[in-house]
């Protein structure tokens, strides 16, 4: 799945979390996880997704980047 961090990012500094280090407080990951989430370079998980979700109110459907039918892709 790709997702929109630029949302999580958004949704977390309304919070009070700035960085990836109080996310990993918020969402109570690993801080290494949480630096994935917060750079992009992992997608949340189904039960990381479960914790976004009750912490800053984002679904699974919001972070979700939708695929590009092949001819868009490419182009």
């Amino acid at each position: 799945m790709l997702y929109d961090r630029t949302l999580l990012q958004q949704a977390a500094r309304k919070r009070g979390a700035d960085d990836y280090k109080a996310l990993a407080a918020d969402l109570a990951l690993s801080p290494a996880t949480a630096w994935r989430l917060w750079t992009g370079k992992n997608a949340p998980s189904a039960a990381t997704a479960d914790r976004v979700q009750t912490a800053y109110g984002l679904t699974v459907a919001q972070l979700r980047i939708p695929a590009q039918p092949a001819e868009q892709a490419a182009a």
